[in-house]
């Protein structure tokens, strides 16, 4: 299935274009969590495991259909650590969910292709985020047939500006410089509802520039990390979604709106288990999205 029809149908049956990242981090894993998995034998690194388990449980009752783990998080920890991601990449499939591997590769043609093959083959995610700064051919290895990519355009953190903000001679930035090019690589690759499934990455806080990147890039899925923790609001990514008719689908918003601390580390009430705490963070995250529909 194409994955940009993927996509919407999941953030259909959520009803809102929420996302959860899975960032585990072992000084911020609940106590009452590192205790489990002590109990059954395991260490530290399988504690990150647990914890991500956990956590799909939760948000998947809570209604969440995408997640998106932080490659970053396991791979610090070798090949433990990499053993840890493959087996929450495993649940994930188990109960269904799409799986987004924010990653974001990024090297010659060649290498990428082997990050492809990581991805995909090995990892079996439905999508990535890829760095499009060497060219179009660090993104082309990645453009496989039923499987998406989120090119970094304009990103969160306030060091971005640097890099993407300057203005090329055709006074472009380079952050609309990118989106061009990943309107332009996307162009043929619409899937069923209008999508394509090569989507871009635009952080909530560079809301004053999303009209004019929407409006580069139509048909693109804005993967919109940002929000919650870091200061985006609803209102922020409202100016990201995609113009047209009133009464839209969560689906074909365009957008997906990714919440990772303020979910996955929701502080519980006394007495009551971690994991409740992060179901009703994540069913908090759907009820404010549910407002851009």
């Amino acid at each position: 299935m194409h994955f940009a029809d993927r996509l919407a149908d999941a953030l259909d049956r959520t009803g809102a274009p929420a996302c959860v990242g899975l960032d585990p981090v072992l000084e911020k894993i609940p106590q009452e969590s590192l205790d489990a998995t002590a109990g059954d034998g395991g260490d530290d690194i399988e504690a990150l495991g647990d914890f991500c388990i956990g956590v799909l449980h939760a948000v998947r009752d809570a209604g969440i259909t995408v997640v998106k783990p932080q490659s970053a998080c396991f791979e610090r920890h070798g090949s433990a650590g990499m053993a840890q991601l493959e087996r929450v990449i495993t649940e994930a499939h188990r109960l269904s969910l799409l799986i987004v591997l924010d990653a974001k590769r990024g090297d010659i043609g060649v290498s990428a292709e082997h990050y492809a093959a990581w991805a995909f083959d090995n990892l079996d995610v439905h999508a990535i985020t890829v760095s499009p700064y060497l060219g179009p051919d660090t993104i082309e290895p990645f453009m496989r047939e039923g499987r998406g990519v989120f090119a970094l355009v304009r990103t969160s953190n306030p060091e971005s500006d640097a890099v993407q903000s300057p203005r090329l001679v055709d006074g472009r930035s380079v952050a609309e410089m990118i989106a061009d090019t990943v309107q332009e690589l996307g162009r043929h690759r619409r899937g069923g509802r209008g999508m394509s499934d090569i989507g871009a990455v635009v952080g909530a806080t560079k809301a004053t520039e999303a009209a004019a990147l929407r409006e580069r890039m139509p048909d693109q899925f804005f993967l919109v990390p940002g929000f919650g923790a870091q200061g985006g609001t609803v209102e922020d990514v409202r100016g990201m979604t995609r113009p047209g008719r009133s009464g839209r689908s969560a689906g074909d918003l365009g957008v997906l709106v990714n919440a990772s601390r303020s979910v996955i580390y929701a502080k519980p009430q006394a007495g009551e288990k971690w994991t409740f705490a992060v179901r009703a963070a994540a069913e908090k995250l759907i009820a404010d999205l549910r407002d851009l529909t």
